[in-house]
């Protein structure tokens, strides 16, 4: 990492929060007054600070209050809106939605970096053409590209292609008709095929923020030195530990301007409160890595964190008892907030592994056992603490295909089904032991990676309890989260526990994980299914309806069949809040939210008194 030596300040050390710095700002006039510091924990290390590179959900909470992208969401607008961030207006389209056109607002700059050579650096068209390319060039690895190849922007795919086979740098001044700068502030996308709903991805802040040229030269491409246009820069990182970032100095005027429904009370009063704001209202916020869920808990019980982002499952009956705050910490003004998400967790296994994968009878009926022998509501209820749903399908809760009323095999609990599955297509225990062989009559083993949380034991017993009772050995290989999502991307593992959210209101995104062309991306089963990837194009082109609602029930019928994903709950996580952290509300799909809180320490001062 290339960061200067003056701004590497000690982290905290992993497991407790980093302490509460000392430091102030000023009034405007000149009085001193003591800085706004939001805190609190992520259970998982980041990745990268790079949007190229970076695919997990907690380093795309970090980015995208770096980085800005052409649009958002609305905070608070329930259904969701996508609004202007740094466009002048919404896009405009063609009639057959292949080309659109973007407009960057004049008057925004990044952040003062060495890189710009003391000179105001604004934002521009071509900054946003640069940053998109910067998921073509293979020196990146981006694990994005597969998906945004299949977006089909004319000129791309060639370019990258280019560079591999000449082994050349990716020539970023190349001007391609799929992405380009018509003036300084006028950005064209023109698409291979028909796509709707590319305002969606337009709204990705968290990845397609406008990344600064100069920078990544400056710097290196091996360097991971985020510098954007958000309301937040970078001021310490110790990796896998403690990040810090400040109120970007440089961040132009933004104010509170949100659109709560008329039914939303809260929403309402939010607005009332904080309409006019200049955002951020915060002055810094510090993200400290705690992977236990008790640690976790116990800085937030003890004031050390101001936001229990996703309350530990072993704790959540202690938080919240039957759906209400538990009196002990109402007392102390705790807010809780249950919130179902646009997330599952699944097992995905490896497609291209000669003992879970292939797509021959035999290898299908030993994935399809396998689901019928995994007890969904057991690990709900011993590992979630009852918190989530059995789920039916790839499809998640809140995107636009999703179907509570749907119900699949994937759901289905049944060990006696599963053994005769087995014994139909010959696993079975051919030497006696009480372990089943493959039908070639090597041993039957299912290496499984996980990760040494308290929650990821209590998984795997589940897990090792349910293929005990179908004959069936496991092996864990534990490794930390970030390691074994590396090692899913290059194929190299066999079965692996997950989750997986939606960064977008379409369900497009859910069978990303089918498509061949996302393999070592989105697709880390490895999936080659040319019935899958043919669906997978037509939900990308079809106009909402239901016709295209069928395409998503047939896609979903088939990765269900051969079972590449075993889907195990769609998660219901809980937030909590200090009395003095006001205007929280979890983001639906997008990941970006601190700006909109503000820290009011005389709501403690009052509850004191009282």
């Amino acid at each position: 990492m290339a960061i200067s030596r003056r701004r590497v300040v000690a982290g905290a050390a992993a497991g407790a929060l980093a302490p509460h710095l000392a430091w102030a700002t000023d009034d405007g006039v000149g009085t001193p007054v003591a800085a706004k510091v939001l805190r609190y924990a992520f259970e998982v290390a980041e990745t990268s600070l790079d949007p190229a590179k970076i695919n997990d959900l907690y380093s795309r909470t970090l980015t995208p209050h770096i980085f800005e992208g052409l649009y958002t969401y609305d905070h608070l607008a329930r259904p969701v809106k996508i609004k202007p961030l740094t466009a002048d207006g919404m896009p405009q389209h063609s009639d057959d939605f292949r080309v659109w056109t973007a407009r960057v607002r004049p008057g925004i700059y990044f952040a003062d970096d060495p890189a710009f050579k003391g000179k105001r650096r604004e934002l521009v068209a071509q900054d946003y053409v640069y940053s998109w390319k910067r998921f073509a060039d293979p020196v990146n690895k981006s694990p994005v590209w597969s998906g945004m190849e299949t977006e089909g922007y004319l000129g791309l795919p060639e370019l990258r292609q280019r560079v591999l086979d000449e082994k050349k740098p990716f020539d970023y001044d190349k001007e391609i008709e799929g992405i380009r700068a018509i003036d300084r502030y006028t950005i064209r996308f023109t698409l291979k095929e028909p796509r709707p709903r590319f305002d969606e991805t337009l709204a990705g802040g968290d990845l397609y923020g406008a990344v600064a040229r100069e920078v990544v030269e400056f710097y290196g491409a091996e360097a991971d030195h985020p510098v954007g246009t958000g309301p937040f820069k970078l001021v310490q990182w110790r990796r896998s530990s403690f990040l810090a970032l400040e109120k970007n100095p440089d961040f132009r005027e933004m104010f509170y301007d949100v659109e709560p429904a008329a039914d939303d009370a809260e929403g309402q009063a939010l607005l009332a409160r904080f309409k006019g704001r200049r955002l951020p209202m915060v002055d810094r916020v510090e993200i400290s890595i705690i992977e236990e869920e008790q640690p976790r808990w116990l800085s937030f019980v003890n004031g050390e964190a101001d936001v229990a982002y996703r309350v530990g499952y072993q704790f959540a009956p202690q938080a919240m008892p039957n759906g209400k705050v538990a009196p002990n910490l109402a007392k102390k003004g705790i807010r809780g907030f249950p919130v179902v998400e646009a997330a599952s967790n699944f097992y995905l296994f490896n497609m291209d592994d000669p003992v879970v994968g292939g797509y021959s009878p035999a290898q299908v009926a030993l994935r399809r056992a396998i689901s019928l022998g995994i007890d969904s509501k057991k690990i709900i209820d011993y590992a979630y603490n009852g918190l989530g749903a059995v789920a039916q399908g790839p499809t998640l809760p809140n995107t636009t295909a999703y179907d509570p009323k749907l119900k699949t095999e994937c759901s289905d609990y049944d060990p006696a089904r599963a053994r005769a599955l087995l014994d139909m297509y010959g696993f079975v225990d051919k030497n006696g032991d009480g372990w089943r062989e493959r039908p070639d009559g090597s041993p039957l083993m299912l290496h499984v990676s996980t990760q040494s949380q308290a929650r990821d034991r209590k998984i795997c017993e589940v897990l090792d309890k349910c293929m005990r009772v179908l004959g069936i050995r496991i092996e864990l290989a534990v490794a930390q989260w970030p390691e074994n999502l590396k090692a899913a991307r290059a194929g190299k593992y066999q079965v692996w526990s997950v989750g997986g959210s939606s960064a977008a209101p379409d369900s497009e995104g859910s069978f990303q994980k089918y498509d061949s062309r996302q393999i070592g991306g989105q697709n880390m089963a490895r999936v080659r299914l040319p019935a899958l990837d043919k669906l997978y194009d037509r939900i990308q082109t079809l106009p909402d309806g239901p016709e295209r609602l069928s395409v998503f029930r047939e896609a979903e019928r088939i990765g269900l069949a051969y079972m590449p994903y075993k889907y195990v709950l769609n998660r219901v996580s809980l937030d909590m809040t200090q009395r003095r952290v006001v205007g929280y509300r979890r983001p639906v799909f997008w990941q970006d939210w601190w700006q909109y809180v503000d820290i009011d320490d005389g709501a403690v001062a009052v509850a004191k008194k009282a």
